[in-house]
């Protein structure tokens, strides 16, 4: 932790190693940004084959871990960024969205792109939420 209340968590135990050069998440100034997560496990393989739900379920599981990490739950997110390989996954990924965040509901955005990280990924979330200042430090 810098003088500024910065913190970076990178949760080698729980998530897999970065594919470039970044950590899970930031926390500072009472916020906390996650990176973007992908749908695979501790290991870095994809969970959910071609099924965008069950990426989708992994992808927010992932997003989830960093959240625990620095004190914070679904119900801190106030912004979310969704990017899909394919528009037509909105409906189940948003299936996925409403079991995990239930009535909290963040700000948005929705974007299709052509490719993500891992070559066989339909999703990836990243997000923002208000972040405990008083957070431990990750193990």
């Amino acid at each position: 932790m810098s003088g500024s209340g910065l913190r970076r968590w990178r949760l080698a135990e729980r998530l897999p190693e970065p594919l470039s050069h970044y950590v899970d998440g930031v926390s500072a100034g009472g916020f906390l940004w996650v990176s973007g997560m992908l749908p695979v496990d501790r290991s870095g393989g994809l969970v959910g084959g071609a099924d965008a739900g069950r990426q989708a379920a992994q992808v927010l599981a992932n997003v989830g871990v960093v959240l625990e990490a620095a004190g914070a739950t679904f119900a801190d997110v106030v912004k979310v960024t969704v990017y899909l390989r394919r528009m037509a996954d909105r409906e189940v990924v948003n299936g996925e969205r409403r079991r995990v965040f239930g009535e909290a509901r963040p700000a948005s955005t929705l974007v299709e792109v052509s490719a993500l990280a891992h070559p066989d990924a339909l999703v990836e979330i990243d997000a923002v939420a208000v972040c405990p200042p008083s957070s431990a430090d990750p193990a």
